[in-house]
C-alpha cells in the first residue's frame, strides 16, 4: 500500500507541476492568441508571457499578424463577347482583428478563395476580351476595393490582388499571335518605308544644296573674273592716260621749246636790226617750206625778185654774223 500511495503522489506532483507549466503561454512577435474562458471569448493576448487558468481557459486560436500571400487556383471567367478564359489570382492580406478573423467566418482563406472568383467573374463579365488584356491595373484595382471592403468585418485588410496568369483559349491564342505577327509585318514595312523616305529626302536635300553650293561657287567665281576685268580694264585705262597725259606733256614742251627757241630767234633777228635783203631770204626760206608741203598752187610774191640781188644780200648778212659772232 505504502509504494502504491507513493506512486499516486508522485503521479500528481507531476501532473500538477506539468498543468502549472502549460499555464504559462508566450506569445511570439506578430501574433495573437485568442483565448475562451468557459466557451466564451476572454482575452486577445499579444506578444509577451501570459498565464492560462488550468481546465477554465484555452485557447481559441493562433493568429499571424503578418501579410499572407496566397495564390488561388485558375478560375474560368467568361467576358463580356463570350470568351472563355482562365485565371489565376494572387491575394495578399493582413490580419487587423484577431477576434473577428477567428468568429467572423468559417475557414478564412476559402471565402477569400470564392469571394475573390466571384468578383473576378463580375469584373471580367462587362468587359471584353481586348479591353481585358490590356486592363490589368484596372481589374486589379477593382477586385481589390470589393474583396478590402467585404473582409473588413472577418477582420482582414487586403492589401491587393494580382492578375498572375491570363489564358484565352487556344484557337484565340493562334489568332492573336497571327494578329501581332501581320501587326508586326506592318509595322516593319511603315518602318522600311519611312526609312526609304527619309533616305530619298536626305539624298535630295544632300543633292539640293551640292546644286546651291556649286552655284554659288559658279557666282564668285563670275564675280571674281568679273572684278579682274574690271580692274585691269581700269589698270589699262590708266596706262593709256598715262601715256597720252606723257605724250601731251611732251608734245606741249616740244611746242614750248619751238616757240621758245622762235621768240628767241625773232629777239636776236630784232637785236640785229635786219635790212631789207635779209627779211627777204626769210621769206624765201618760208616759201621753201611751203614749196615742199602738199598745195597745188603756189603764188609767189612780188617782193622775191632777182635770185642775184637775193644771193648778194645773203653774203652780206652773213659777213655781219661771223663779224658779230667774233666780237662775242
Amino acid at each position: 500500500m505504502g509504494s502504491i500511495l507513493t506512486f499516486i503522489v508522485l503521479a500528481v506532483i507531476v501532473f500538477l507541476i506539468f498543468i502549472i507549466v502549460r499555464s504559462f503561454r508566450v506569445v511570439p512577435q506578430a501574433h495573437v492568441f485568442v483565448v475562451e474562458r468557459l466557451g466564451a471569448f476572454h482575452a486577445e493576448w499579444e506578444t509577451g508571457v501570459h498565464v492560462l487558468v488550468p481546465f477554465i481557459d484555452r485557447i481559441a486560436g493562433k493568429v499571424s499578424l503578418k501579410e499572407k500571400v496566397v495564390d488561388f487556383k485558375p478560375q474560368p471567367v467568361i467576358t463580356k463577347d463570350n470568351v472563355t478564359m482562365q485565371i489565376d489570382t494572387v491575394v495578399f492580406f493582413q490580419v487587423t482583428d484577431a477576434k473577428q478573423y477567428i468568429y467572423g467566418v468559417e475557414r478564412p482563406l476559402v471565402a477569400i478563395e470564392n469571394l475573390s472568383a466571384t468578383t473576378l467573374r463580375n469584373i471580367i463579365g462587362e468587359m471584353e476580351l481586348d479591353t481585358t488584356l490590356t486592363s490589368r491595373d484596372v481589374i486589379n484595382t477593382k477586385i481589390t476595393s470589393i474583396l478590402d471592403q467585404a473582409t473588413d468585418r472577418w477582420g482582414i485588410k487586403v492589401n491587393r490582388v494580382e492578375l498572375k496568369n491570363i489564358l484565352p483559349p487556344r484557337e484565340i491564342q493562334d489568332a492573336m499571335e497571327k494578329q501581332m505577327k501581320a501587326e508586326r509585318e506592318r509595322r516593319e514595312k511603315i518602318l522600311q518605308a519611312e526609312g526609304d523616305k527619309k533616305s530619298q529626302i536626305l539624298v535630295a536635300e544632300g543633292e539640293k544644296e551640292s546644286q546651291i553650293l556649286r552655284a554659288q561657287a559658279k557666282k564668285e567665281s563670275q564675280i571674281l573674273e568679273a572684278e579682274a576685268q574690271k580692274q585691269a580694264m581700269i589698270l589699262r585705262a590708266d596706262a593709256v592716260k598715262e601715256q597720252k597725259i606723257l605724250e601731251a606733256t611732251g608734245e606741249a614742251r616740244a611746242i614750248e621749246m619751238v616757240q621758245q627757241a622762235l621768240a628767241e630767234s625773232i629777239v636776236k633777228l630784232n637785236e640785229s636790226n635786219p635790212n631789207e635783203r635779209v627779211i627777204q631770204l626769210k621769206s624765201l626760206e618760208a616759201f621753201q617750206k611751203a614749196a615742199d608741203g602738199k598745195a597745188t598752187k603756189i603764188i609767189i610774191p612780188s617782193e622775191i625778185q632777182g635770185i642775184a640781188g637775193l644771193a648778194a644780200g645773203l653774203k652780206s648778212v652773213v659777213e655781219k654774223d661771223v663779224q658779230a659772232n667774233d666780237k662775242n
